[in-house]
């Protein structure tokens, strides 16, 4: 892997607006972008932390991915995101180790980062996000 440094961390919630007024009101940090991504049924909210960012995310839809991981085991962490150089390269050679990949080809994700994620059944329980800004 070519790992640059962790690009964020998912955190899945039930209500935008309100986990928002926890972070600014109550941890001190600004809210710097909200995004839809229709694609993925999700609506975003960026917080920068030094040199990572924390990526709240809402459902739009029920049968989306947050909307049924929110349903099964509640709102929390909900994965990690890894920044690399040549997430094609990274993705074929995790694939070459035995990595069960959920994207085998990156696609579109929010503050249009090109994305990829790996099974947590492959990387001991942490969904994990390969990121590459292009």
């Amino acid at each position: 892997m070519n790992i640059t440094h962790i690009e964020h961390i998912g955190v899945a919630v039930e209500n935008l607006e309100e986990s928002i007024k926890y972070y600014e009101e109550v941890l001190g940090l600004k809210c710097y972008a909200i995004e839809e991504v229709a694609e993925q049924k999700v609506k975003t909210a960026f917080f920068q932390v030094g040199d990572t960012k924390i990526e709240l995310l809402e459902s739009t839809a029920e049968d989306g991915p947050i909307g049924k991981f929110v349903a099964k085991k509640g709102p929390g962490m909900h994965h990690l995101a890894f920044a690399v150089k040549d997430i094609e390269g990274n993705l074929k050679d995790a694939e070459e180790k035995g990595v069960r990949l959920l994207d085998k080809t990156p696609r579109k994700g929010a503050e249009g980062l090109d994305i990829a994620f790996l099974h947590p059944k492959s990387t001991h329980g942490v969904l994990t996000e390969l990121c590459e800004k292009k």
